[in-house]
């Protein structure tokens, strides 16, 4: 829903009618003062087909939406490239910054902003680690998916500081802080209107080739937690024609049209980067249960570092979700309600699961 609603933002450029409001609501959250306004926008239903679209093409085979990530991931890198290349190419270096490049000196404000600004750039490199949701479904995973995972966030980590050279490079930072599409203006600065528009569509095909590789990989977990009896049945089953698991791609698009209609960009992007912190802490957390608990469990795949990598994550992610729930307190309680709703229903699932399932879960 949050990559959904991030594509249309860009869209909106081209479309600027997208951001009209159909209507505008205003609430107040009961026992308080704070009120707060709710648009719902075209966006929003243009948002909601994209979705069901990607839905679709996912619903009808592992392969052809395979193809389609590889195909739209290809011409997204070759934008990014062609951007980077340019703009050290074409671009004169501007005037340096009279900013110091490090703070005089280190306080909680300086470090509450940093982590602040960490969220974008978290959410930026989110889906690092997706692929592990289609694990069953990988031709030798022992081998593959380390490789994947490593190989993966090495190259948006490297294409990710080219780029922000480029932008540094040209742009004040004063105007990368403040731009909505920083791509698009550092385009357009040294190679006119024309180029940053066909800029601002490779990022439209950026964010349509994520929302694909999420409904891809973002499947498989309600798909394998219903397998287990962990969730509802209805996500359960692999359809018998496409080899596609059905159910969970219908359940997933239908919750994330419903996220997508009755939240703006900002709102989903909070409950997002929160719930999602705090289940990574958790998962990396968990090693360290796994390894006691079960030392002598092949493990194809070991973390380096262990125990202080895994703790510096750990902390890292606390901080990032301590400091969001402070910053942002309404929509990180929704959030943090969203979560605690669940465990009534795990509960259940859990006492009444399979065998295979509690084995799992133990």
């Amino acid at each position: 829903a949050t990559i959904a609603a991030g594509f249309l933002i860009f869209l909106g450029f081209f479309v600027p009618a997208l951001r009209t409001p159909v209507f505008t609501l205003h609430l107040t959250v009961p026992f308080t003062e704070h009120t707060s306004e709710f648009a719902f926008t075209w966006a929003q239903p243009v948002a909601a087909a994209a979705i069901a679209f990607m839905s679709f093409i996912n619903y009808l085979g592992v392969r052809l939406a395979g193809r389609l990530q590889v195909v739209l991931t290809i011409l997204k890198i070759a934008a990014i490239l062609a951007v980077v290349v340019l703009g050290f190419v074409f671009a004169g270096k501007r005037t340096p910054s009279e900013h110091p490049l490090f703070p005089a000196s280190f306080n909680v404000s300086l470090l509450t902003g940093f982590l602040t600004a960490m969220v974008g750039a978290l959410w930026a490199y989110d889906g690092w680690m997706d692929l592990t949701f289609a694990g069953s479904e990988i031709i030798d995973p022992q081998k593959n998916i380390p490789r994947a995972l490593v190989g993966g966030t090495v190259t948006v980590g490297v294409i990710y500081l080219l780029a922000n050279a480029v932008y540094f490079r040209v742009l004040p930072m004063e105007a990368v802080a403040a731009a909505q599409n920083v791509a698009s203006q550092t385009v357009r600065v040294f190679a006119g209107a024309r180029a940053a528009a066909w800029i601002t569509a490779a990022m439209v095909l950026s964010a349509f080739t994520t929302l694909n590789s999420s409904v891809l990989t973002g499947s498989r977990v309600p798909y394998a937690m219903a397998r287990d009896r962990l969730f509802f049945r209805v996500a359960d089953g692999i359809n018998s024609r496409y080899r596609t698991p059905a159910g969970a791609i219908v359940f997933q698009a239908v919750i994330s049209c419903l996220m997508v209609l009755t939240g703006q960009f900002e709102d989903l992007f909070s409950l997002f980067i929160f719930a999602q912190w705090i289940f990574y802490g958790l998962s990396v957390a968990s090693v360290y249960g796994s390894r006691r608990k079960e030392p002598e469990l092949v493990r194809p795949y070991r973390a380096w570092g262990y125990p202080f990598v895994p703790a510096i994550f750990v902390v890292g992610a606390f901080a990032l979700t301590v400091n969001l729930f402070i910053q942002r307190p309404v929509r990180s309680s929704i959030g943090l309600l969203l979560i605690l709703a669940g465990l009534p229903f795990y509960r259940h699932w859990n006492r009444t699961a399979s065998p295979h399932a509690e084995g799992a879960v133990s």
